[in-house]
């Protein structure tokens, strides 16, 4: 049994069709790793959200949904950040459509960093600086801002599902805010 909310834009699959799908091919995803800095541009806080998986486990996690049909990666990245965030959270979309790290996601034991027992999926991972008041949405209970020290905690990655620990090290590893 999901706990999610339905997405009110589902696609252009339905569900039964998208869980044949993702049987059957890797599916692409985008994840943003919400951000603050300061005025010289150092990470002051990274933000986490708190949700229900779909075995209604409550884990840990980022800014992550599917790339729709027609949808470009940067439109797609931005209904995610709005859809987890909220339309107040006013993210610095990146000027480039390239990401800091590509991620796999494989259903398979011991198939890589990343699982995801529900599919293969590819994920283009982004960094956004956050400016405005963050109201989590649709099925994110939370957000927690933590220091980069405590988000690269093994604690914080222990509760991350899908080895998203390690994507969250990273992402401060990239920017130089690990110490």
């Amino acid at each position: 049994m999901s706990v999610r909310t339905p997405d009110p834009n589902p696609g252009w699959l339905s569900d039964d069709h998208f869980a044949e799908v993702r049987r059957c091919m890797p599916i692409l995803y985008v994840e943003a790793i919400p951000i603050r800095v300061d005025g010289i541009g150092q990470v002051t806080e990274v933000g986490i959200l708190l949700r229900a998986n779909d075995a209604g486990e409550i884990t840990r996690t980022v800014v992550s949904g599917r790339v729709m049909y027609g949808e470009s990666v940067r439109d797609a990245l931005e209904r995610h950040l709005e859809k987890d965030l909220g339309h107040m959270a006013f993210p610095q979309m990146p000027v480039s459509p390239v990401p800091f790290q590509v991620a796999e996601y494989f259903p398979l034991p011991n198939g890589g960093l990343y699982t995801d027992d529900r599919q293969h999926a590819v994920s283009l991972a982004y960094i956004v600086p956050v400016t405005g008041t963050c109201d989590p949405r649709q099925d994110a209970l939370e957000l927690t801002w933590l220091t980069p020290e405590a988000a690269a905690s093994e604690l914080v990655a222990e509760e991350m599902e899908g080895g998203r620990g390690s994507l969250i090290r990273a992402a401060l590893a990239h920017l130089g805010a690990l110490r």
